[in-house]
């Protein structure tokens, strides 16, 4: 076999690949300097070890929607191991569940949970720990439907801040709402009232809290609430009922009609029809395991210091 032939620019005297355009043009033969290369066969090897240990690359069909690598961290709360695949968050927890703040605060936590809330309330170191530690459960579990201030939004989720719960607002109810969740049912009444019907219904449901409507189609409004079902879940009176999470329509608190952004009455009649002929579907998940016990009553007296403001 013939020895490779060494082809040099002519010019220059560097290697060529013997590659020759238009006569003259030569491409040069010069090699990456092993550094680089073995630099770069690093990097390479670098990122495949990357990929295993660490969450790397999003694939949808997996279970959290990326490979979690398989690199863990562990850390103890609540006087459990707790182990996690590693991430910026997971990082974060271990971070605040270590040292000697921590257990300073893991005990706060505990003294507090065993208080009753009217103590709470009355002694303001204990309440302005409720105020620091549930302000961060609040945002890391509710805030993303209830707002940052508990305010809701009008249509989808309750405001929580008016301390009138749909589904009642002293201590234990609140327990009860944040540990099993509530499903808030109210039925389509489209193909039950004619549309008639729920247009008179709905001026009455407005002449109870105080807002102007029409008076003829109160007066025939009030026999639709009393004779069609709307008085069994949300009584006589219109004041609701806590067991069912029916609203109480004389309060002026409107949590699915946006009668406080609507100008005229057919605007306000329009928006209460809307929920009349639709009804309600919506569910709050339950909290009861993704807490813990002291995570929970501490959360129950944020939203309740919360709602009393």
């Amino acid at each position: 076999m013939a020895e490779h032939e060494v082809i040099k620019d002519p010019i220059t005297g560097a290697e060529t690949t013997g590659h020759v355009w238009d006569d003259t043009l030569m491409e040069f033969n010069n090699p990456l300097p092993l550094w680089w290369v073995w630099a770069f066969y690093g990097t390479v090897i670098f990122s495949i070890v990357y990929w295993i240990l660490f969450p790397a690359w999003p694939i949808g069909f997996l279970e959290k929607g990326y490979t979690t690598g398989i690199k863990t961290i562990s850390y103890e709360k609540n006087g459990e191991e707790v182990t996690r695949h590693w991430n910026t968050r997971s990082l974060l927890w271990a971070d605040m569940h270590r040292g000697p703040e921590e257990a300073k605060r893991q005990e706060m936590l505990k003294v507090v949970a065993e208080t009753p809330f009217d103590d709470i309330a009355k002694d303001p170191q204990k309440a302005q720990f409720v105020q620091a530690y549930g302000k961060n459960t609040f945002a890391d579990n509710c805030a993303g439907c209830h707002q940052a201030g508990g305010q809701g939004v009008i249509g989808h989720y309750p405001n929580i801040a008016d301390d009138a719960w749909l589904w009642g607002s002293d201590v234990a109810q609140i327990e009860a709402t944040i540990r099993g969740g509530r499903n808030g049912m109210m039925p389509a009444h489209k193909d039950i009232l004619t549309p008639e019907e729920i247009g008179n219904v709905s001026n009455y449901v407005l002449s109870l809290s105080g807002e102007t409507a029409n008076a003829e189609a109160v007066t025939a409004g009030k026999l639709v609430f009393d004779t069609k079902g709307c008085a069994g879940c949300h009584t006589p009176a219109g004041t609701g009922m806590a067991a069912l999470g029916a609203a109480n329509l004389t309060d002026k608190i409107w949590t699915q009609a946006n009668v406080p952004g609507a100008d005229t009455l057919e605007d306000k009649v329009a928006a209460v029809s809307g929920v009349i002929s639709g009804g309600i579907q919506r569910q709050m998940p339950a909290f009861d395991g993704r807490l813990s016990e002291n995570e929970i009553k501490v959360l129950v007296s944020y939203v309740k210091l919360m709602s009393a403001q």
